[in-house]
């Protein structure tokens, strides 16, 4: 590990807002915060240390870095340079040096409270608070940009509603006191659920074993403010790895023949890609996201490298996908002589939310103001990496639901419009207190 301040120099300013870390600040401006200095997967440094911070002083037991996740059993985790500027940045952001020594270089958040006499259930609530790797649009009619909190760091944005979903943690935390609420809740900060990368290593850390009833979030996925979703079910599962292509350079114009072209093994790798049947079974996706290969022009390309992903309806599916990626992939290169390797990054699977848990959130939110319609179901489409969260906590016998909170937005998720109504922040909090309180007392 290294040391948070290695190489900070002796006249950088801290930027602290107090506000932010005492505790004082709205929701809503915490939201805006978060907006403004997002963290993309296993960079979330400065989020995880100020949700630590709330929880901390809401009486929660505190579980950070290695203590929150199955450090080894992390995928995409960017490498130790990338991770010491998060870390040196989240320094010069406010984060206290106890809580970064704590943290280590690993991000994530597990924090418990029991309420009342504690013979009640346990509770566990998924919030995710990565950030996107991509530019934030800066012009008058984004309001993140006109109201002054648009994103301070270079390529990294929020688009997609994680730091409203951080907010909602801090929420709840915050709010739960006033409900008649027995047991134990369990609030999983989770980094890195762009890519699915985050939810396997938090699902095995040992948390989750012995909840009884969880739930994940979302917010907008296309639905309007006040609309929420008891029961998402079906998210494709998903596989994301990164192909390495190595040949041997060569002169393209005075001797091309003694290379090896990993360019052109790519190119044919791309080609049949996309040309894998679609399975009957159900839906079937494949995507090349990325290709790079550094070589100039006269250059015979000794490297190139493809980020690729399937998506399966089934579990079944996406290992067909895989499976047949893999061997395109091996083929491609033997073709062109040239070796290879791949590295899954990312993986998600599937589920389908409990009954009882839907039943609960379905009552539960009819009884929140702000909240104009209840969903008892929808099939979500895409891929959800807690997902892993979810299948753990339903193989040991508890419960488990994915929930949906209308919020609207006026551009699509991943984009560099994107934003949320904050309105839709507390019909959140409000709907999770009355789950936690109605799952609590049943």
């Amino acid at each position: 590990m290294t040391d948070y301040d290695e190489n900070v120099h002796e006249d950088t300013k801290v930027e602290r807002n107090e506000s932010i870390w005492n505790g004082s600040a709205s929701l809503v401006e915490i939201r805006r915060d978060l907006h403004a200095h997002p963290e993309a997967g296993w960079k979330e440094f400065r989020t995880t240390a100020l949700a630590a911070t709330e929880l901390d002083r809401q009486g929660f037991t505190i579980h950070l870095g290695d203590a929150a996740v199955a450090v080894d059993e992390r995928l995409g985790v960017p490498d130790d340079r990338a991770i010491t500027a998060a870390r040196h940045r989240a320094y010069k952001e406010g984060v206290p040096e106890g809580l970064l020594k704590r943290m280590g270089d690993v991000t994530g958040l597990v924090a418990e409270r029991t309420y009342g006499d504690g013979t009640g259930p346990v509770v566990g609530i998924r919030i995710d608070m990565d950030a996107l790797e991509r530019v934030e649009a800066r012009d008058e009619s984004h309001k993140p940009f006109r109201d002054g909190f648009v994103s301070r760091h270079p390529e990294e944005m929020h688009a997609c509603g994680h730091d409203g979903h951080t907010a909602i943690g801090i929420g709840l935390a915050r709010q739960l006191d006033a409900s008649d609420f027995d047991g134990t809740l369990k609030l999983f900060f989770q980094p890195a659920e762009e890519g699915g990368r985050g939810a396997i290593p938090m699902s095995r850390s040992g948390h989750v074993d012995g909840v009884d009833y969880f739930a994940a979030l979302h917010l907008g996925l296309g639905n309007e403010t006040g609309k929420v979703i008891a029961g998402y079910d079906r998210p494709l599962c998903n596989c994301k790895f990164l192909v390495r292509f190595t040949g041997q350079s060569a002169h393209a114009g005075n001797a091309p023949q003694t290379g090896a072209n990993a360019l052109q093994a790519a190119t044919t790798a791309i080609q049949n890609l996309y040309a894998i049947p679609r399975h009957s079974a159900g839906a079937s996706r494949v995507n090349v996201g990325k290709v790079s290969s550094p070589n100039g022009q006269n250059v015979i390309s000794d490297h190139a490298e493809m980020m690729i992903e399937v998506r399966g309806e089934t579990t079944e599916i996406n290992e067909y996908m895989m499976e047949k990626s893999n061997r395109i992939v091996t083929h491609s290169a033997e073709m062109h002589g040239v070796s290879y390797d791949i590295e899954t990054y990312g993986k998600t699977t599937t589920f389908e939310s409990d009954e009882e848990m839907v039943a609960s959130v379905s009552d539960s939110a009819a009884m929140v103001d702000g909240v104009t319609a209840v969903s008892t179901r929808e099939q979500f489409g895409a891929s959800e990496d807690a997902s892993y969260l979810i299948k753990r906590v339903q193989e040991q016998g508890g419960k488990a639901t994915y929930i949906g909170i209308g919020s609207d937005h006026p551009d699509g998720h991943h984009t560099p419009y994107f934003d949320i109504d904050e309105t839709s922040i507390q019909i959140a909090v409000d709907v999770l207190i009355e789950t936690v309180e109605t799952v609590g007392t049943r």
